[in-house]
């Protein structure tokens, strides 16, 4: 009766330990956001503008390629003195248009320049971006002297700049 009577005690006192244990609730706090994870986040937003400056290139060099054979037929057309007052014009119009979308890629470039040389998190990789805005400077350069196979060409090396900085952020 004594061991039962001891048993029983044990287990009363030990009950509210054994209760409290199971119904203990853990801790599921959250770990603070960390600077890695931050610079992860600013590293993948950076090669995501990256990435969409390649697209606008390349969407714009495979537009520009066919312009630029337009171009330069009816600029041969022009020199024999066959082109219409219309085809001219038209002309003139393309050059133009080819212009401005050169100096929009390059104020893009500039933009994306500036800001991975003065983000913390993307300086890094400012080293192989910096100069790409001053291949599209010089793509803008040759377009204005009328050399839009020369500069849709200086465009590529920009692409491929372009391309080489999102690997290394990958």
């Amino acid at each position: 009766m004594q061991r039962t009577a001891t048993l029983f005690i044990a287990i009363i006192v030990l009950s509210p330990a054994v209760i409290s244990a199971q119904t203990r609730r853990r801790n599921t706090r959250r770990p603070p956001t960390s600077a890695i994870t931050t610079v992860s986040v600013v590293k993948r937003q950076g090669a995501t503008r990256v990435a969409d400056q390649i697209k606008n290139l390349s969407r714009f060099l495979y537009l520009l390629g066919g312009v630029a054979r337009g171009i330069e037929v009816a600029d041969e057309a022009a020199r024999r003195n066959e082109a219409s007052p219309t085809i001219l014009e038209q002309t003139r119009r393309n050059k133009l248009s080819v212009r401005t979308s050169i100096q929009g890629v390059r104020e893009g470039l500039d933009k994306l320049e500036l800001d991975f040389r003065t983000s913390p998190e993307l300086n890094r990789y400012y080293i192989r971006l910096a100069g790409v805005a001053a291949g599209a400077a010089r793509a803008e350069q040759q377009a204005a002297s009328n050399q839009f196979e020369p500069a849709g060409r200086t465009l590529i090396e920009v692409a491929n700049r372009l391309t080489d900085v999102l690997l290394e952020m990958l």
